[in-house]
C-alpha cells in the first residue's frame, strides 16, 4: 500500500472540509455550548441561588456519590454545598456529553466525503486515479479522523481553561481535570472519531446526498446518549477501569467495521452512479 497516496487524497479532502461551512458550522457551534455555556451556567449558577436549593439538588449527589468508587467519593469530602455541586455537574454529569463530540464531527465530515465529491462534480477524477481501492478508503477515513479528534480535544482544552477560571473563586484552586476524564479523551473519543469515521464514510459512498448520508450516520450519536442516561441517573459511572473497558471494546468494533468496510468498498460501484 502506497501511504503516499494515501495522505495525498487526505490532504485533499482536507482543504475542501475547510471551505466547507456545513462541516464546519457543528465544529465551532458545539464547543461554545459544551465548553463555554454549560461550564459557566453550572459554576455560576451555585454562587447566586439560595443555598437551600443547592442542597435540594444534592439529593441527587448522594445517589451518585454512593456508586462512586472511594477514591472519587473523597474527592468530595470536606467540600461545601456550593463546591460539591460544581464538582459534580462539571466534573462527572458533563462528562459523557464530550464522547458526543467525535461522532459529531466525524460523521458531519465523513458524510462529505464521496457524497461531497459527487455533488462537486469531482468523483469522476478521483476514482480513476491511479490509487488502490484502500488506498482510496483510508485517505477518506484519515481526512476525517484528523479534524474529528483535534476538534474534540481543542475543545476539551477550552473546558478545562473555563471550568478552572470560572471556578477559581470558588475553589480556590486549580481542581480539573479529574483522572477520570484523561481515559475518556485520550482513549473513548478516538475510539469513537474512528467508528463514526469508518461507517459514515461507507455510508457517504453508498447514498447520493449530503444530508442522505449525514441523516443515516448521525443515528451512532444514540450509542453514546446511553453513556449520558446511565451517567447523569447514577445508574454507570465513568470510572478510570469503565472507561478503559468502553474504549477497549469500541476499539474492536473499529477494526471489524473497517475490515469489513475495506472489504466491501468498490470504487466500480461508485463509478455506476454517475
Amino acid at each position: 500500500m502506497n501511504w503516499r497516496s494515501v495522505w495525498a487524497i487526505a490532504k485533499k479532502d482536507l482543504k475542501e472540509v475547510r471551505q466547507n461551512k456545513a462541516a464546519w458550522g457543528p465544529g465551532i457551534a458545539v464547543p461554545l455550548i459544551f465548553a463555554i455555556l454549560m461550564p459557566l451556567l453550572f459554576i455560576i449558577l451555585p454562587q447566586v441561588i439560595p443555598v437551600e436549593d443547592v442542597e435540594r439538588e444534592l439529593g441527587d449527589i448522594d445517589v451518585m456519590l454512593r456508586s462512586m468508587p472511594p477514591a472519587m467519593q473523597a474527592l468530595f469530602e470536606g467540600r461545601s454545598l456550593e463546591q460539591m455541586f460544581v464538582l459534580y455537574m462539571a466534573g462527572f454529569t458533563l462528562a459523557p456529553l464530550f464522547l458526543i463530540m467525535p461522532l459529531m464531527f466525524s460523521t458531519v465530515i465523513g458524510s462529505d466525503s464521496f457524497v461531497g465529491e459527487r455533488e462537486r462534480k469531482t468523483m469522476e477524477a478521483l476514482l480513476y486515479a491511479p490509487t488502490s481501492d484502500i488506498e482510496l478508503f483510508l485517505g477518506k477515513v484519515l481526512a476525517a479522523v484528523i479534524p474529528a479528534i483535534g476538534l474534540s480535544w481543542l475543545t476539551y482544552l477550552m473546558y478545562i481553561i473555563v471550568v478552572n477560571v470560572a471556578s477559581y473563586p470558588l475553589f480556590g484552586e486549580i481542581w480539573f481535570p479529574l483522572p477520570t476524564w484523561y481515559p475518556l479523551m485520550l482513549w473513548v473519543t478516538p475510539a469513537l472519531a474512528v467508528l463514526g469515521i469508518s461507517a459514515t464514510v461507507l455510508i457517504s459512498s453508498r447514498v447520493r446526498t449530503f444530508m442522505e448520508a449525514y441523516q443515516m450516520s448521525a443515528s451512532l450519536v444514540i450509542l453514546v446518549l446511553g453513556l449520558v442516561i446511565g451517567q447523569v441517573t447514577g445508574v454507570l459511572f465513568l470510572g478510570i477501569g469503565t472507561a478503559m473497558a468502553i474504549g477497549t471494546v469500541i476499539w474492536l468494533v473499529d477494526i471489524a467495521l473497517i475490515y469489513v468496510s475495506v472489504k466491501n468498498f468498490k470504487r466500480s460501484a461508485l463509478v455506476a452512479k454517475l
